[in-house]
């Protein structure tokens, strides 16, 4: 009673004086996001980066969500400027529970997504990503630029009659009669289509209007894109007019400071720079080439030196709360009698070692039950989802006419359907193979559950020796890593779930998230997942949760070598 007494009146201090300090760290995290902002506006993108992830550690700890969102889709944006797309996809994975229920966050965020899916030639997510913000918004002018965003992706994957298909309605449309800047964008890109599919003349024409609109507009930026649409066309047609146009993008491109679209112009120049000698365009694309990636290299070191940072402080201002706590601890403690120290002590011994045959008891009973759970689970699934679809289908079988075409091919789809359970089903509780496939059929297990409404991301850090891991260990690897799967179709909702590998001297470590609803640790145990929590812990591995409902779910495994 005494240290529990000690224990309430520290933590009611700290209490009141977090809820004194709460509007000064508002206001002071709203002047790092300003900061971060003018930062931006100066592309001093370093300076940026640091305020927004101050700002957003700041209101983390007050839980403002839209605060939250808008500092990591700054960082993200600002990440994707400097080439660093997979780091990008994971600061948007962490903004993504503090967006649900704000669309414009919603649409900025799977815009950059389809950006980092589309750069890292991932077209088949980029169009996903692009289609959900025509599905989300009733705005014709964000429907416009999701269509050309889509049209641009199947240009890079070269069905330009694709890209034509979804760009000619658009044009024949009275939308962009008053916003002439992406009129002629989408004039410019169905040109280059028509051009790359060879109907020259339409394609020429084109990409000469969205020029000339450009032009009378002075949108001095996008007529950077014509340039290079028209230097292409050109390239093996008229050698002096492709140079022409490649030097005016060339030029438009530099005043913009736009390091690809001068890299691209300058490809063009290199085979027209036909002087002997040393090929001026050829060493300057290469200069401007290495300073670009060293330029990007650093940037990436320094936005995750930037969140390193962030994080050690958190973590040394959390140790030493902690300490001093502690210490006060010590101090009230010291007040007390000799005589409350030894009953403590004696106490505390008896406890101990009741708890010791406690949970070791305890922890003997929960693999029992782990035992009978996945048997009563193996049992029922049988039950519900195969003995009952196997009555329904020899009952049709009986009472209908299987002459008629209609009622065979229904009976069809239902063996099909049966046989697509059995089959997930054999999957889910077959012997694994834990030979040199492993690594192969354990990522094709984890893929297995992606679909139209969940997306599956593998992430490989430093290369694991999966020969020389333990049989024991993979299996009960692949089991956890299946009940996770399992209870994210089940319960989770999610729409992206990201399992990433990597491993250091001692240690496996395999982290899971999901933007799904989240659960309490109540429903973490009614889902199964102590069963998991028990295999881990049965080849001398540790296995955490960390969810909270409505902010994903997290599980960290780490397993000794």
């Amino acid at each position: 009673m005494f240290l529990i007494t000690s224990c309430q009146k520290d933590t009611k201090t700290v209490s009141d004086s977090a809820k004194n300090n709460k509007s000064k760290r508002s206001i002071q995290a709203k002047k790092y996001s300003e900061l971060g902002d003018s930062f931006n506006r100066d592309n001093e993108v370093d300076s940026a980066f640091y305020y927004y992830n101050k700002s957003k550690e700041l209101f983390v700890s007050d839980g403002n969500s839209p605060y939250i969102a808008y500092n990591l889709l700054g960082m993200a944006h600002i990440q994707q400027t400097y080439g660093d797309y997979y780091s990008s996809e994971e600061t948007l994975m962490e903004a993504l529970p503090y967006i649900k229920n704000d669309f414009q966050y919603q649409m900025a965020a799977y815009n950059l997504f389809g950006i980092a899916a589309k750069e890292v030639k991932n077209y088949e997510d980029a169009v996903r990503y692009y289609t959900t913000i025509l599905k989300t918004t009733y705005d014709s002018v964000d429907k416009v630029t999701a269509f050309n965003n889509i049209a641009t992706v199947y240009i890079k994957e070269k069905e330009y009659r694709k890209a034509i298909a979804i760009l000619r309605p658009i044009l024949k449309s009275t939308i962009l009669d008053t916003l002439l800047n992406r009129r002629a964008r989408i004039i410019d890109n169905l040109g280059y289509a028509y051009y790359k599919d060879n109907q020259i003349l339409e394609g020429l024409s084109l990409m000469n209007e969205g020029l000339e609109i450009r032009t009378k507009i002075k949108d001095s930026y996008g007529s950077i894109e014509s340039y290079l649409h028209l230097a292409d066309f050109y390239k093996n047609r008229d050698y002096q007019k492709s140079k022409e146009n490649a030097l005016l993008a060339y030029k438009v491109a530099t005043k913009h400071q736009s390091i690809d679209e001068r890299l691209e112009a300058l490809e063009f120049l290199m085979s027209y720079n036909l002087e002997k000698g040393v090929n001026s365009y050829a060493t300057l694309f290469i200069n401007l080439n290495d300073s670009i990636k060293t330029v990007r290299s650093k940037a990436k070191n320094q936005f995750a030196k930037i969140k390193y940072d962030s994080r050690k402080t958190t973590l040394e201002n959390i140790k030493y709360k902690g300490q001093r706590v502690e210490t006060l601890l010590q101090l009230e403690t010291q007040k007390s009698h000799k005589y409350l120290l030894v009953f403590g002590s004696l106490l505390l011994l008896g406890t101990i070692g009741y708890l010791i045959n406690y949970y070791r008891n305890k922890n003997r009973q929960e693999r029992l039950e782990a035992s009978y759970n996945t048997e009563t689970r193996i049992s029922k699934q049988l039950h519900d989802e195969l003995a009952n679809d196997v009555f329904h289908a020899m009952t049709f079988a009986e009472t209908q006419d299987l002459q008629n075409p209609v009622k065979k091919e229904t009976l069809l789809d239902s063996l099909d359907k049966i046989y697509v359970r059995t089959r997930n089903f054999s999957r889910e509780n077959s012997n694994i193979e834990t030979g040199e496939s492993f690594d192969q059929n354990l990522k094709q297990m984890l893929s297995s559950y992606k679909s139209r409404s969940t997306e599956v991301i593998i992430k490989n850090g430093n290369p694991i020796d999966w020969p020389k891991v333990k049989t024991e260990k993979k299996i009960a690897l692949q089991r956890v890593l299946q009940e996770l799967m399992v209870n994210m179709k089940k319960h989770s909702q999610a729409s992206f779930v990201i399992i990433g590998f990597d491993c250091d001297q001692k240690n496996l470590k395999i982290d899971y998230s999901d933007n799904g609803v989240g659960f309490s640790e109540k429903l973490v145990l009614k889902n199964g997942l102590q069963n998991a929590e028990n295999r881990i812990q049965a080849v001398n591995g540790i296995l955490t949760f960390d969810s909270q409902i409505n902010k994903g779910f997290k599980a960290k495994i780490s397993l000794p070598k």
